[in-house]
Order: structure tokens, then C-alpha cells, then sequence
């Protein structure tokens, strides 16, 4: 019987280990799917949405497109979409916030309905951009934009017990804001709640806050702030400029239960302020920076730090203006330096030019091209005609420029012109070949035939100026025909 217990006892035995096996890789399941569920219930949301507005120019897309890690140059039409890469280091967790860009142009404010919904509204956070590089386009921008979403939200017809739901959550959310504490080292991400957290005093809302509550977060970003200098130097902007628009955003900011930050992306000032403070409004991560009001250009003010006496503070600089002052009177746009442009010339037609040309060249005083003693083989009248009547010495002593230029009032304007022309050419040729000699004799056609074989010019030359010492010669015979004097007794 003994060796059958022995076998017996080494099988119970078995069977024993493996029972044991088997409940402890059921409860290593069981640890493994609750720790699952757990983590499940736990993870980052996925459908935030961030609803940009802004004009175009003030920095929408290149202020998103820094929070996400890429450089963007191009400039999108309509409803623009970008994201961001949110990563919960507690959990290893990372998810994508969406973020939706609205066109500057209100034209495309019907664009909304792609970007949120009824459903998704409580999962929305607004952010209204200003340029701070044209403050005096910053209060009305804001009213539009702030106008133009109150609008769309209206338009979603959302129940009103949720929207009710979604006021009191802003309510609350404000009236709890505490100045935040430095980060647990077991918690660097997640809000730890502190003591006493429930048993907080709630103060009432001010007369001017919430009276706009959309029921989502809003934060106001003022781009280009490193446009402060400038302000200073070309628009002899003082502290109170930045004081009185620092009052007016805030005050607005009041209105609608919204954060403030002063960003520049050119000096990359309050970049990465500004995503922690998104992650911290959208997913609860915590937040441990307090407000900065200290520098004029890197100012933050977290939503439910402002009041009306901390407003108040600003209005202590202010010596040439009232806090109630309109803002638009005070922070005024600059005139527009015009551009001195030249005075505009017009070509004239070119034939009533040349038609000028013509009537100086027939008013020019005659000037003899060549003296008698520059050609010693040449007649001395410069024309081929002969030698005629005494009365004839006035116009054959002159080169036929003369008789040209102040042509008989009975001769013919073809004639006239003809001669004009001639003579002009006549210049040209000699001038251009060198040859001696006045234009529009015979030597002058020789002269030019020589100097077009010198310097290696076309023969076709020749041709045409022996055309223009027929035309010459058709003039001169014209007007020595007009010049001749009528006959005296002696002569007839």
C-alpha cells in the first residue's frame, strides 16, 4: 500500500500546483483588464476643438502653426485646419486637438458649421487674436469676431437646460480660479486638488463679468508684441498708450470670462506659456504659472485673476485721458504717409511732333554750311545754277539751306517741304561721310561716293544722294524763278 501512496501523494500534489497556477493567471488577467478599464476611463479626450478668429494679418496661422512645431508661411482661404499634439506624460498618452481657423473675412463666418457643432460646443475653446503692431484695430476687431461667434452659437439651437449647464460651469470655473501652486514631483502634469479644495469662499461676479457667457473658455492673444518698440519710436507711443489698451482688452476680457496673454512669435515670447495654458483649460493639466502684469508686452492674465480694481491700478498712469474715454479717440490711426510720385509725361502723337520739328527747322536762321575758300574747286554760290541777274546775288551767294528756310510766300508747300527735307538729309550725309563741300552740289555726290568707299559703306549711298541733289536743284530753280524781279526799262 505504500508504494501506491507514494504514487498517490506526488499526483495530489500536482494537481494542487496547478489549481494554484490557474487562479493566479486569473487574477493576473483580472488585475491586467481593470488596469485596462481604468486607464481607458482615464485617457485624454479626443474631439477638443480650438476656434480661432482674428483679421487677416494679425498672425492666426503662424501663431497655431509655432504651437504645433512647424513653420508656415502660407495663408489659407476660408475655414483653415491645424492641429496639436497633446501628450500626457503621466500616462503615456497623446491625442490630437483640433484647431479650426476662421478666414479674416466675415464673409466666410457661414464656415462655423464644419468646425463645431451643438454636439461638440462644450468641447470648444475660443482664442481672438490681436494684432498688437495696429492697436488701434484691436477693440473692434474683438467685438466683431466676439459678435460673429455669439451669433453662431444662437444659430445651434442648443437646449437650453445644456446651455444653462454649460453657463454655470463657466460661472464656477471663474469663481474658483486660485493662484496656482508649484507642481507635485509625482504629479508634473495633472492638477493635484488641494485641501480644503470644496470648502473655498466663492465671491460673487462683478457688475461687468460674464455678461457675455458663451459657455465655452475664451482667451484673448495679442500677436506681435515686439511692435511695442516701434510704437514708441514712429508713433511717439507713451506708457500710458499701452496702459489705456491693456485697460480696454481687460475689460472686454471681464465681459466674456477670458484669459489674456501677450505673445510674440518673432522674439518667441510666451509660446510655450500660451500651449500650457490651452492644455491646461482643455484637458486639466496643471497650471502653475500666476498672472504677469509687470512687463507691458508679456503680459498674462488667466481667466478669474482680473476684477475691476485690478483694472483700476492702470488707470493711475493715465494723465491725458479718462479710463472711459472711447478707445478709438485715444489710440487713433496714423495718416497715411503718401508716396511723392513723378508727374506723369504723356508721349506726344508722333506726327504732330514732327510736324513741330519741321515748322523750327523752316523758322531757323540760314547759316552757310561751307565758305567759299573751303572748296577751291567749287563755285562760290554753292549751286549748280549759273551766275544770273544782280538781282539774283542774294540767294545764289547762300547755300541752299537758306533759300530753303525762308522759302517765298508764293512758293508751293510741297516745294517747301520737299527742300526741308533734302537739306535735313544733306546735314546728315555730311556729317556722317566727312565729305567737303556744301549739300547739294555735285561735289557732294563724289564726296560721299569716296567716303562710302573708305570706310567701306554701302553703294546704294551714292543713289540716294544723287536723289537729293535732284531734289536741291528742283528747289533752288524754284525759288530763284520766284525771286526774280520784274524787268525795268532799261532791261526791257
Amino acid at each position: 500500500m505504500a508504494p501506491v501512496l507514494e504514487k498517490q501523494l506526488p499526483g495530489a500534489a500536482g494537481a494542487g500546483d496547478n489549481n494554484s497556477e490557474e487562479e493566479e493567471g486569473q487574477n493576473l488577467w483580472t488585475s491586467i483588464l481593470s488596469e485596462v478599464s481604468t486607464r481607458s476611463s482615464s485617457k485624454l479626450p479626443s474631439g477638443k476643438n480650438i476656434l480661432v478668429f482674428g483679421e487677416d494679418g494679425s498672425g492666426k496661422t503662424t501663431l497655431m502653426a509655432k504651437l504645433q512645431g512647424a513653420d508656415h508661411n502660407k495663408k489659407g482661404r476660408g475655414l483653415e485646419y491645424l492641429y496639436l499634439n497633446v501628450h500626457d506624460e503621466d500616462r503615456d498618452d497623446l491625442t490630437r486637438c483640433n484647431v479650426w481657423i476662421l478666414d479674416g473675412d466675415v464673409y466666410h463666418k457661414g464656415l462655423l458649421k464644419f468646425a463645431v457643432s451643438a454636439k461638440s460646443l462644450p468641447d470648444c475653446l475660443a482664442v481672438f487674436v490681436a494684432d498688437m503692431s495696429r492697436p488701434w484695430t484691436i477693440m473692434e476687431s474683438l467685438q466683431k469676431w466676439a459678435s460673429v461667434l455669439r451669433d453662431h452659437v444662437d444659430k445651434l439651437k442648443i437646449p437650453p437646460e445644456d446651455l444653462r449647464e454649460m453657463e454655470q460651469k463657466m460661472v464656477k470655473a471663474f469663481q474658483e480660479y486660485t493662484e496656482p501652486e508649484d507642481a507635485t514631483p509625482s504629479s508634473p502634469q495633472r492638477r493635484a486638488p488641494t485641501a480644503g479644495e470644496d470648502e473655498a469662499v466663492v465671491l460673487p461676479l462683478g457688475d461687468n463679468t460674464l455678461t457675455y457667457n458663451l459657455g465655452i473658455p475664451v482667451l484673448i492673444v495679442c500677436t506681435k508684441c515686439d511692435a511695442v518698440g516701434v510704437l514708441e519710436k514712429e508713433h511717439d507711443y507713451k506708457e500710458e498708450h499701452f496702459d489705456f489698451i491693456q485697460s480696454h482688452i481687460r475689460r472686454f476680457c471681464l465681459q466674456y470670462g477670458a484669459g489674456l496673454i501677450y505673445t510674440s512669435v518673432k522674439e518667441e515670447k510666451n509660446l510655450d506659456l500660451l500651449y500650457k495654458y490651452i492644455v491646461h483649460k482643455m484637458y486639466d493639466f496643471q497650471f502653475t504659472t500666476p498672472a504677469l502684469v509687470v512687463e507691458k508686452d508679456a503680459v498674462f492674465i488667466p481667466s478669474g485673476w482680473d476684477n475691476e480694481k485690478k483694472i483700476g491700478i492702470l488707470h493711475e498712469n493715465l494723465t491725458t485721458v479718462r479710463p472711459e474715454d472711447p478707445f478709438e479717440d485715444f489710440i487713433t490711426k496714423p495718416p497715411v504717409r503718401k508716396l511723392v510720385h513723378d508727374k506723369e509725361i504723356n508721349a506726344e502723337d508722333e506726327q504732330v511732333f514732327l510736324m513741330k520739328q519741321q515748322s523750327l527747322l523752316s523758322k531757323q536762321p540760314a547759316t552757310p554750311t561751307r565758305g567759299p575758300t573751303e572748296s577751291p574747286g567749287r563755285p562760290a554760290s554753292g549751286s549748280p545754277r549759273p551766275a544770273g541777274r544782280a538781282g539774283q546775288t542774294n540767294v545764289t551767294s547762300g547755300s541752299p539751306m537758306a533759300a530753303v528756310k525762308k522759302p517765298d510766300p508764293n512758293m508751293k508747300a510741297g516745294a517747301a517741304n520737299e527742300g526741308v527735307l533734302a537739306n535735313f538729309f544733306n546735314s546728315l550725309l555730311s556729317k556722317k561721310t566727312g565729305a567737303p563741300g556744301s549739300p547739294g552740289t555735285g561735289a557732294v555726290g563724289a564726296g560721299v561716293q569716296g567716303s562710302a568707299k573708305k570706310t567701306g559703306q554701302k553703294p546704294g549711298l551714292t543713289d540716294v544722294q544723287a536723289e537729293l541733289d535732284r531734289m536741291t536743284r528742283k528747289q533752288d530753280s524754284m525759288v530763284s524763278a520766284n525771286n526774280i524781279p520784274p524787268p525795268t526799262e532799261n532791261e526791257a
